[in-house]
């Protein structure tokens, strides 16, 4: 029987979503089966619902950040009317219902309670109701804000004394939210405040409910203004206010806001990355200096004009070649006084079709969560099978502790750079930018980072002279010349790879503004494959929705005999296991077992036979078609005596044109994230990256790399 978790909020402003979907983020990485569902709808403001077009924005970011279906909620004032009408058991009853559907698949189910109103005396009621109909261990969401250790202990006993007659374990735990949250008067945006370090009491030490074993302090969550940034159209979606020009206002968010009527020199230093500019439209002198900073390369949010009032059209025309960068522009009715305090009082609900915020938002509660304790407590075993966020998980983990050097040759392209960024904060990996150190800088400037003083840094000028010779040595045998050599070096990408081939550097990762060929091409002539390949080959990482599967070959290798077929088996079960992602190969073929013959399922029969004599130790089978190797049922019917069939974690491809057109087929009509392709087989890692590239996808992959060099490390192959 599935075990459920009631989260109850506190106060109004708890971020109550936000704490329910990181649980869920964080339960889901470490490999717990767990489900959601929230009972009621409760329309907070009127700004969420113009933001959510009615919808309940939690069963709405659940649908599409996870392979969960949870049923519709109950609207609250439908609710209300039972209450009113005395059928609270038929309530009730509709609940547990809906709760049991969600239950009957899993092991733990995360309910998301109601916020509380002063208002609404029911709403206190229904929880406990919820809580106590379902069996639910509670726990407590709340947001300390300016209050002492004695005034928290307060709160929370008073919270927890509703809960009371809950016929589970009453509270089992809190999660602190918005730890840090500053005070602010109604005229500052919360973008504008920082933080201030050290106003955060050690709640878990001074609060008697913690230092007695009471609660389970099981989160603090810091707040960050950086999860409230709305995007420009939220702004003119929330405010109702004429879009002059649209740009990229679906795409740019508004870090801070700038109200300016200041003269030019007295200004500059507001015209940062992420500023939304806010004047009066006849303000000319100042919308042509935003205009500048835009046209310079500054990332403006946008520009805002004030009091109905429009510049002068030859201004306009002026100015013009600044949209072009996308630099947005709305129009206020108001005046900038009144422009100013609707932008300070801004709703911080996330709009259900920002998905990039909510999955931040997601991320920033599950790396906060104690998962050890509350599997403990749960006494919940894990799935066999890894899904997407424990792959990501422990990705970044595996990364962490793998702690190698990864050289990036276009060190100065905008993704790449950010992505260097993060790995360094997050210590994915050790990266080394090629490049020249003042066009870095200035890119990360640019984009709103600032690039920390340790990152590596390599001036090709000042070392490209240093492999001229090793180079010329690695490729005499095709009469490479000094001076060719040197002209090769002038490309960052063969430069990048004779470090990777003299082990100077772990691995490379390049392609956001490369071809394919272009990064493959040097790592096949310098790097070489290692001993135990016999080709090189890839794999593609399919993050489905429950799980995570592996595809090989689907980039390299057009059509393989059955040694090499062979081959990328063994390569891609071992990159499976190195990501945590249990072997479990099928072959694949347009034949099942002993029905079919021909060349191709010869091939795959016989690929089959080397690699279980090459590795008797991996659970390999074929030929499978591919429903036989993917579904129980099918397999059952096809297959009965496999223990591949319906289980497959690993499928091997026969051909080039087979693995591209199903991995293609299943990432655009499944909508389902892929990562790589990952180049295997090589002494040393190499990856390429698609040119339209996210700087996450990047991210991504250089922990790849750094894993994989690791692997190669262990495994004595470079």
């Amino acid at each position: 029987m599935a075990k459920s978790l009631f989260i109850a909020p506190t106060s109004m402003d708890s971020g109550l979503t936000s704490v329910c979907l990181g649980l869920l983020r964080a339960m889901e990485r470490v490999g717990i089966s767990v489900g959601f569902y929230k009972p009621f709808y409760q329309s907070v403001n009127q700004a969420e619902s113009l933001h959510n077009d009615g919808k309940d924005s939690s069963v709405t970011f659940v649908r599409s950040r996870s392979h969960l279906q949870p049923p519709e909620p109950i609207p609250l004032k439908k609710a209300q009317h039972l209450l009113n009408r005395g059928k609270s058991d038929l309530l009730m009853e509709t609940v547990v219902g809906e709760y049991q559907k969600v239950a009957k698949d899993v092991d733990v189910v995360i309910i998301e309670g109601l916020v509380p109103d002063r208002r609404e005396a029911y709403i206190a009621r229904l929880n406990v109701e919820v809580a106590r109909n379902l069996g639910s261990d509670v726990v407590l969401v709340s947001t300390p804000g300016k209050s002492s250790p004695a005034e928290l202990d307060e709160e929370l006993d008073f919270s927890a004394r509703l809960f009371s007659d809950v016929s589970a374990q009453d509270v089992i735990a809190v999660i602190l939210n918005k730890l840090g949250e500053p005070e602010r008067s109604g005229m500052e945006p919360y973008s504008n405040i920082s933080q201030t370090e050290g106003e955060t009491p050690d709640y878990r030490n001074s609060c008697k409910v913690f230092r007695d074993g009471r609660f389970r302090l099981l989160g603090q969550i810091p707040w960050q203004s950086d999860l409230l940034a709305p995007r420009v159209s939220d702004i003119a979606r929330e405010l109702n206010v004429p879009v002059l020009y649209e740009g990229q206002m679906h795409t740019r968010r508004v870090q801070r806001v700038s109200v300016c009527a200041r003269s030019i020199r007295n200004m500059t230093e507001t015209l940062g990355p992420g500023t939304l500019m806010v004047t009066p439209g006849d303000r000319e002198d100042i919308i042509v200096t935003t205009a500048v900073a835009a046209l310079n390369g500054v990332p403006l949010a946008g520009l805002m004009l004030t009091g109905g009032l429009m510049p002068d059209q030859r201004v306009i025309d002026l100015c013009s070649r600044a949209l072009h960068t996308g630099l947005p522009v709305l129009s206020s009715p108001t005046n900038t006084y009144e422009t100013a305090h609707m932008l300070a009082n801004l709703s911080s609900a996330i709009p259900t079709d920002d998905p990039d915020r909510v999955e931040k938002a997601m991320e920033a509660v599950a790396t906060k969560i104690d998962t050890d304790w509350l599997q403990e407590h749960l006494r919940v075993a894990v799935q066999s099978r890894l899904s997407p966020p424990a792959f990501r998980y422990q990705l970044s983990e595996r990364a962490r502790a793998a702690d190698k050097r990864i050289v990036l040759p276009e060190g100065s392209e905008p993704r790449t750079v950010q992505a260097a960024i993060i790995c360094h904060q997050r210590k994915l990996a050790r990266c080394a930018l090629i490049g020249y150190a003042a066009d870095i800088r200035d890119v990360a400037a640019s984009q709103g980072f600032e690039l920390p003083d340790d990152i590596e840094i390599i001036d090709p000028v000042a070392v490209r002279k240093n492999y001229i010779a090793p180079m010329v040595e690695l490729r005499k045998h095709k009469g490479l010349a000094p001076d060719m050599a040197e002209a090769l070096l002038e490309d960052n990408v063969v430069l990048g790879t004779m470090m990777v081939a003299l082990d100077e550097a772990d691995g490379l990762v390049s392609g956001a503004i490369h071809t394919t060929a272009n990064t493959v091409r040097p790592a096949l002539q310098l790097i070489k494959t290692h001993d135990d390949a016999k080709v090189v080959s890839s794999v593609f990482f399919m993050l489905l929705p429950q799980q995570v599967l592996v595809y090989g070959d689907c980039a390299i290798n057009p059509d393989p005999n059955a040694e090499e077929l062979a081959d990328i088996a063994i390569q891609s079960a071992e990159s499976a296991e190195a990501f945590g992602v249990e072997p479990v190969v099928a072959m694949i073929s347009y034949s099942t077992g002993e029905s079919g013959s021909g060349h191709d399922v010869e091939k795959v029969r016989e690929a089959t036979r080397i690699a279980r004599e090459r590795r008797p130790d991996l659970l390999i089978d074929g030929p499978l078609q591919y429903d036989a190797a993917a579904i129980e049922s099918v397999a059952r019917s096809k297959a009965p005596n496999s223990k591949v069939a319906g289980k497959a974690t690993v499928f091997i491809f026969p051909d080039l044109n087979t693995g591209n057109t199903t991995y293609k087929a299943v990432q655009r009509s499944a909508n389902v994230v892929s990562i790589g392709p990952m180049l295997q087989g090589l002494r040393k890692p190499v990856n390429d990256l698609s040119r339209g590239a996210l700087v996450e996808d990047i991210v991504f992959t250089i922990a790849l790399t750094a894993v994989q060099a690791k692997q190669v490390e262990d495994a004595g192959l470079a």
